[in-house]
């Protein structure tokens, strides 16, 4: 192990913190969580990082030394060339944060930051398809929506690095406020949030049906996860609503593939883990909308790398870095 490349990948979310000590070739060594406690601002969130990482690197008895590289995974629009969080929907408070001099000041250790979902795309490429494909979208369905494109082998990030927000393209031109100001934005039809809000609105208008005890008769503990439960148990309404979901889904997809032309998407999140409830409907969609050369030659499925797709992105993202002899963050 000690003549081996190792990197340490962190991957922030909006309630947790993720850090691994990973091996070039995708094996984690070692693994460490924190609460994220976004709430409380970005310096007790960077404090947390930092306390993460020390967890990790130290459970995994490599020297920092011995790290090529620290590579971080966030939401939001980042500007990787400067390893600056210019904004987080799920860290409040975050506005131009120079998360990577921080992380490299605090470890002396050359650090790299980009978008999660751009990143896990990454990840799902290299380690999870093993490059054996060239034109790849990766979509995690969660809270949100979000993507990544992997374009001729590369990782597509537009002129700026904000490319693959594709959860904010617009669905529905009279649809729901989105959170980013917007309506009728991808994410406000097809993502887990969307699924309970329908679920709460016909439960409030006196439908039958058991989602509300599997939530404990508390409406505001209905979610994705919930409305899944009750599906399991054969709920109609339940089935009905992810049904409703996976045909937006399909209707964002169908657009992708039209514009892209991917060999494959992966569908990658919470929500994805409802699989063929989801992905039926959603490849249904696919097939009668998209333009029929391109929804032939394209495979819909679900991630490979499960969790890790974010962490294992982060790491490959410094591989690549390395190998172009970028330094985005000091040395």
């Amino acid at each position: 192990m000690m003549s081996e490349k190792l990197i340490l990948g962190v991957d922030i979310g909006g309630t947790k913190i993720a850090a691994a000590v990973v091996t070039g070739e995708g094996k984690v060594i070692s693994r460490d969580y924190s609460p994220t406690s976004a709430q409380a601002g970005p310096q007790v969130v960077i404090d947390n990082i930092f306390a993460t990482i020390d967890r990790a690197i130290s459970s995994s008895n490599v020297a920092l030394s011995q790290l090529s590289g620290i590579g971080i995974a966030a939401a939001g629009i980042i500007d990787s060339e400067n390893g600056k969080v210019i904004f987080s929907p799920n860290l409040p408070g975050w506005h131009e944060v120079s998360l990577g001099d921080a992380v490299h000041q605090r470890f002396s250790v050359s650090t790299y930051l980009g978008n999660d979902a751009s990143l896990a795309a990454l990840g799902e490429w290299r380690f999870g398809v093993k490059k054996q494909v060239t034109n790849l979208i990766y979509i995690t369905v969660s809270t949100g929506i979000g993507g990544g494109i992997i374009c001729n082998g590369k990782l597509y990030t537009g002129v700026l690095g904000a490319a693959g927000e594709v959860g904010h393209m617009t669905v529905d031109v009279n649809g729901p406020r989105c959170n980013c100001g917007n309506v009728g934005c991808w994410e406000t039809l097809a993502s887990g949030t969307a699924l309970a809000r329908e679920a709460v609105k016909h439960i409030k208008e006196g439908a039958n049906t058991s989602i509300v005890e599997f939530a404990g008769g508390d409406l505001t503990k209905v979610d994705a996860k919930v409305v899944f439960e009750a599906a399991k148990q054969g709920d109609k309404l339940a089935n009905q609503l992810i049904a409703r979901l996976g045909y937006y889904l399909g209707v964002g997809l169908a657009n992708l593939v039209n514009i892209f032309n991917p060999e494959l998407i992966l569908i990658g999140g919470g929500v994805a883990k409802m699989g063929d409830l989801l992905l039926k409907p959603a490849i249904k969609v696919v097939n009668e909308r998209a333009f029929a050369t391109s929804a032939t030659s394209v495979q819909i499925r679900p991630a490979l790398l499960g969790d890790d797709s974010s962490i294992l992105g982060a790491v490959a993202f410094v591989l690549d870095n390395l190998a172009e002899g970028s330094t985005i963050r000091g040395e």
